[in-house]
């Protein structure tokens, strides 16, 4: 009788690794456990009676594995509700514009725009600008002072032809006065065209080039036609 018992946990153990959809496995084999404990108990020998420790330990055991597939279920519960918050939030921010992190950004028209925003003032920075490849298209040396600040790239190589539109990575590297490197952080401002949410989170088209919602770090207001 007992390996009886002690099969029924273990169908409610291996229950515990599946979906919420289980919940009916595991109230059925509850269910059996306590016919099977009730038949045990009616007819047990009196001189050798069943260990009351072993079925009140397999009692807990099934009542963890209900509460964890209640748990499971209200933690997808949960989820769902934040992907459709994420995405209502989203889709408010088409025709916006926002400043999000990032180092590429579009050259259209001859114009291509990134925000710096370095850790305090720069005597002297240098801002390499590659294209698609990696290969350097334009070179420019100049100091940086302390905040956010905009630097606008004309589209002009080093050479002074005038750079293809697409996507161009900025780089910048900068000193203070005594010659102690700063940090500069990169960013890209842009106008929302569209939102993709059928991933995990949300993804913004700026132009040419797509973020990610959690890389959004300022949110203008509506553009202007």
């Amino acid at each position: 009788m007992t390996a009886g018992i002690s099969s029924l946990t273990s169908l409610s153990g291996a229950s515990a690794g599946k979906t919420s959809s289980d919940a009916s496995t595991i109230a059925g084999n509850f269910n059996q456990f306590l016919t099977l404990l009730t038949t045990q108990l009616q007819n047990q020998n009196p001189l050798d009676p069943l260990d009351t420790n072993q079925f009140t330990q397999q009692l807990v055991q099934f009542a963890s594995v209900e509460q964890q597939l209640k748990t499971n279920d209200q933690l997808g519960n949960l989820i769902t509700a934040s992907k459709a918050s994420a995405a209502a939030t989203a889709s408010g921010l088409i025709g916006k514009t926002v400043t999000a992190d990032g180092a590429t950004a579009s050259l259209a028209e001859g114009k291509a725009t990134w925000t710096l925003d370095p850790a305090r003032a720069a005597a002297k920075a240098v801002l390499t600008i590659t294209d698609p490849k990696g290969n350097v298209v334009a070179t420019q040396t100049k100091a940086l002072a302390a905040g956010s600040q905009s630097f606008a790239w004309d589209g002009r190589s080093s050479t002074g032809q005038l750079a293809p539109d697409g996507k161009y990575t900025l780089k910048v590297q900068a000193l203070d006065a005594t010659g102690a490197a700063v940090a500069v952080d990169t960013k890209i401002s842009g106008t929302i065209s569209s939102v993709d949410v059928s991933g995990a989170e949300p993804v913004l088209t700026i132009g040419d080039r797509t973020v990610a919602l959690s890389s959004v770090e300022a949110i203008g207001g509506t553009a202007s036609n």
